[in-house]
């Protein structure tokens, strides 16, 4: 059934759900997860039909691109079940398009699939090339598995856009390796700031902060950096490098340069959502979705919340209580 479009009170059509579908993760990155997380119960959580259900009444309300990202998505149980249906509004042209960011370890067993259903594209986190490094900041996870992953999405013709967090004294030294595994393999890169702020696992340090405008100066004595006016949708800004023509991507993550054309929310995996990715008010719509089959509670809930979104983001670090793993899903949000 086709609404009203949802646009916000600064005039900013709402086209883009980012929608975490878990909060489990089969890695543990330092900056990320406590080693020994505590999951959320199983019925906090929205069902799969919950999810479809969510996510179908955002696309009749004009969302056009849809996000899926976890902790990682593809550890959920039947999670191509949820992409199977969802897919529905791709083959119907109500969404133009459907991805996720991933960690990559489970891409071996979904690229074919993803990409047969109508997936394009897909974000990798990864944040080092070397096994041992990755082991050690994953502290569950291999590198070959990751790899692998990704060239099996190249394979099935999904475009891969890499995602790497900034870690002064841990990927410092790899940041030309990078760009250049990138340009041979073809991905586009973005990088990623962590603010050091609240829980961040408990082995982020602040002398691991480093700046993207210091890594933009890196990459300039190497290369010829060109502005671009590229934008995917999410906050990062790009540039291009003169010498191999790849598009680097830089986010960081609290910053007001995009927030006058922010046309996105974000719904967790319990059914919050917030309007602004630098605010903490919170609209619930687990609630609406469980005390009825009916749409039209969920679909008021949607459009009051998005009466509350700010023009931008006020973000105060004193207060920061978002924990790690937040910090991370807040801050891939590039295109």
């Amino acid at each position: 059934m086709e609404h009203a479009p949802l646009i916000d009170p600064f005039a900013r059509p709402i086209t883009y759900l980012r929608v975490s579908v878990t909060d489990r993760c089969d890695f543990r990155c330092t900056y990320c997860m406590a080693e020994h997380m505590q999951f959320l119960p199983k019925k906090e959580l929205l069902s799969l039909e919950e999810l479809d259900r969510l996510c179908s009444a955002f696309v009749g309300l004009g969302v056009k691109k849809l996000r899926i990202t976890g902790g990682e998505p593809l550890v959920r149980r039947d999670i191509l079940t949820f992409f199977r249906r969802i897919s529905r509004h791709l083959d119907s042209g109500a969404l133009d398009e459907l991805t996720l960011t991933t960690n990559g370890s489970q891409l071996v067993r979904f690229a074919d699939e993803l990409a047969a259903l109508g997936m394009r594209r897909i974000n990798v986190s990864l944040d080092t090339l070397k096994p041992e490094k990755f082991a050690a900041i994953t502290r569950w996870g291999r590198l070959d598995q990751v790899l692998e992953g990704i060239a099996a999405a190249k394979r099935a013709g999904l475009r891969v856009k890499i995602n790497t967090v900034a870690l002064k004294g841990f990927n410092e030294d790899e940041l030309f390796d990078l760009i250049a595994w990138c340009e041979a393999e073809g991905h586009d890169l973005t990088f990623i700031e962590v603010m050091p702020m609240g829980d961040m696992g408990e082995e982020l340090r602040l002398d691991q902060y480093w700046p993207l405008s210091d890594v933009r100066k890196a990459m300039a004595e190497r290369f010829t950096l060109q502005e671009t006016a590229e934008t995917t949708g999410g906050p990062a800004r790009y540039v291009r490098l003169q010498e191999t023509g790849q598009r680097i991507g830089f986010i960081t993550p609290l910053t007001h340069n995009f927030c006058e054309s922010c046309n996105r929310v974000r719904v967790t995996c319990t059914g919050e959502l917030f309007m602004c990715l630098g605010q903490e008010d919170v609209a619930d719509l687990r609630a609406p979705l469980r005390a009825s089959t009916d749409d039209t509670a969920l679909i008021e809930a949607i459009r009051a919340a998005i009466a509350r979104k700010p023009r931008g983001h006020d973000f105060d670090y004193s207060r920061a209580g978002v924990g790690g793993q937040m910090s991370r899903h807040m801050s891939h949000t590039g295109g």
